[in-house]
């Protein structure tokens, strides 16, 4: 069997060395436009759940992985001058950089060839048994099929821009500024030592009102400096490719054509504000790997158990990263209520936790709450 992987992200490495490791004596190859130590953004986050999971599957990485992580169990949102925490949230956050070159040493050490800096397209590998395309949100790929895949692809209102800090973080904050102009928000964890996310969002309105869109990206992070002064403790804000974006929603109804298959970003994306978008990427070519390794003479019937095992998993966890995407989208209507009223509209945003599974896990959260519905 030869695989051919377009796409050197941590999805498209991960599928590689399970595929490897599963199958010595397979050709599998991982194709990648870029660098080896290129990448965008700077920390990437799982939950204690993801964690378990990338140990059942392959414990040598989990295990070199798990020594990279920073760990933090609580969430703290800070709003009008209140600190408000909710504990029992169990994530960790890991250097993009760090996991990209953690999974290309699992790669090489199982004999998974790698290519970087090589642009490459489907029709490249026609004598492939299986071509994985984990080529991210501008996939070629999907383009190249959209009569069957039939993508859409909706940019947010919001506008955003990923940026890093020296600042220490015991916890993943979110802060709300009010300023002159309107709100901007900063969504923070801290990834490894000394080094934390610091994404900045607002709405558009906020955005154009307070210059960003006649500002080089140098100067829009000094604006944010100030404007996040006082949290950031003295510390710096740190670029890196940070251009002011929107999301873009990507969906697709199709997920596979022939022996052409999509995972991560380039199938789905998933709003930053939960998280998951490189835990989607990875957990999807676990069911791949999973479904052919049930199918493994037969590509087509592979690719469609695949689609079957995840499609409906998929939609659960991106119709909560809308529900969370459209909080933010509406965060200024929110700021007119009282601390704690706050505080649980925005742990609850995505629907996926209520008041009972937060009694159980954040007793402390909870009676706070209570105490000031009855105060």
């Amino acid at each position: 069997m030869k695989i051919s992987i377009i796409g050197g992200g941590p999805g498209g490495l991960y599928f590689a060395l399970l595929a490897k490791k599963r199958w010595p004596r397979w050709e599998v190859a991982v194709y990648e436009r870029n660098r080896a130590d290129d990448t965008f953004g700077f920390g990437v986050v799982f939950s204690d759940a993801t964690l378990g999971t990338f140990r059942d599957v392959d414990e040598p990485s989990y295990e070199s992985i798990r020594r990279s992580f920073a760990y933090w169990d609580d969430v703290e949102v800070a709003y009008k001058g209140h600190s408000l925490r909710c504990g029992g949230n169990g994530f960790c956050g890991c250097s993009r950089v760090t996991l990209l070159k953690l999974l290309q040493e699992r790669c090489r050490e199982l004999g998974v060839e790698m290519h970087f800096q090589t642009e490459a397209s489907v029709e490249d590998f026609r004598d492939s048994d299986l071509i994985v395309a984990a080529d991210g949100i501008n996939s070629r790929t999907r383009e190249a099929y959209r009569e069957h895949f039939q993508p859409s692809v909706d940019l947010r209102p919001n506008k955003f821009v990923w940026l890093g800090s020296t600042r220490p973080l015991d916890a993943f904050k979110y802060f709300f500024k009010e300023t002159e102009h309107g709100i901007l928000l900063a969504h923070c964890y801290q990834y490894e030592e000394g080094a934390s996310t610091w994404i900045i969002e607002t709405n558009a309105d906020t955005w154009e009102r307070s210059g960003f869109d006649k500002m080089d990206a140098d100067r829009a992070k000094a604006v944010c400096e100030e404007v996040f002064a006082k949290t950031l403790e003295g510390h710096r804000l740190v670029s890196n490719k940070s251009i002011w974006r929107q999301f873009p929603k990507v969906w697709n109804e199709g997920w596979s054509i022939g022996n052409r298959v999509l995972v991560g970003d380039a199938l789905h994306t998933a709003h930053f504000s939960i998280g998951s978008g490189t835990r989607l990427a990875m957990e999807d070519t676990i069911a791949l790997a999973k479904a052919l390794e049930q199918h493994s003479t037969d590509v087509p019937a592979a690719l469609a158990a695949y689609e079957e095992a995840r499609k409906l998993i998929v939609i659960r966890l991106v119709t909560a990263a809308n529900a969370s995407a459209a909080w933010y989208e509406r965060f200024a209507e929110h700021m007119a209520l009282a601390p704690m009223d706050f505080a649980m509209s925005y742990i609850t945003r995505s629907g996926r936790v209520d008041l009972e599974r937060l009694r159980r896990s954040s007793p402390v959260f909870v009676a706070a709450y209570e105490a000031s519905r009855t105060g």
